[in-house]
């Protein structure tokens, strides 16, 4: 285990500080203490993480280490549920930026026999992500809580595509359609999709928390109990209502924007 960091100055003794994000070196341990040329450093970069868990910190740097050893690569960035708090995540969302073709499948193989845990891994070009980014909601959303090899650089000015954001917001009727059919978890993503479209129309800031803040009140229901499926009518009345008013307003922007074009 190897841990990078500058020699701060005191006021009296001078001081290094870890992070807490780390595998090992727990308070106590006695360490050797050298000077490194500042071209070997490598580190990380944590974005809204708080903690986490060691055994998921190491699984995010074998995923550096392999992919780095694969292709070539301008950033990798791991996103997802791997980052929330538990053992819940059912695979690791990896978003890997190159600017060339890669074989996606390969790779993604490669991952998952070497980690044995199932991979979503994504190849975009720096390009295709900041349109992305412009354009997306979730795609802002997915990088707000995210650890990447190198440093993401700052979010791109939004870009409001009335036409695009109804397309996507459509996903989240299925939640009217089908109620009794899905499950708790499903529920939750459709309606973090809805919400995440409005905030983002709103120009609100794109969060985890925030989203999750709106939907209960919104609907007056927590996300834990959208996600364990513990709905009634009220919640489905509430979430029908706010879609088709919010539906329309999406519509009349979009109707606009495509005349001014």
């Amino acid at each position: 285990m190897e841990i990078i960091s500058k020699i701060s100055k005191g006021t009296k003794m001078d001081q290094i500080y870890i992070p807490k994000n780390r595998q090992g070196l727990e308070p106590g341990t006695y360490v050797k203490i050298i000077p490194i040329e500042e071209k070997t450093i490598e580190r990380s970069y944590f974005y809204n993480i708080k903690e986490l868990e060691p055994i998921k910190l190491e699984i995010v740097n074998k995923i550096f280490s392999i992919i780095k050893n694969l292709t070539k690569y301008n950033n990798i960035i791991i996103a997802g549920s791997l980052l929330d708090k538990g053992f819940n995540f059912k695979d690791i969302d990896v978003l890997l930026i190159n600017e060339e073709k890669i074989n996606e499948k390969n790779v993604e193989k490669i991952l998952e026999s070497r980690l044995k845990i199932p991979i979503h891994l994504i190849h975009m070009t720096q390009k295709e992500l900041k349109k992305a980014l412009m354009i997306d909601p979730i795609w802002r959303i997915m990088l707000n809580k995210s650890i990447s090899y190198k440093r993401i650089p700052p979010l791109p000015k939004t870009n409001l595509n009335y036409k695009y954001l109804d397309a996507q917001m459509i996903k989240s009727n299925l939640l009217i359609e089908n109620s009794e059919c899905l499950t708790g978890n499903e529920k939750y993503k459709l309606t973090r999709n809805l919400i995440a479209i409005y905030l983002f129309v709103k120009q609100k800031h794109l969060s985890k928390e925030n989203i999750e803040r709106e939907i209960e009140e919104k609907f007056n229901i927590e996300s834990e109990e959208l996600k364990n499926n513990i709905i009634d009518e009220k919640f489905i009345k509430k979430y029908k209502k706010f879609y088709k008013k919010f539906e329309k307003e999406i519509i009349k922007n979009a109707a606009k924007q495509e005349k001014a074009n």
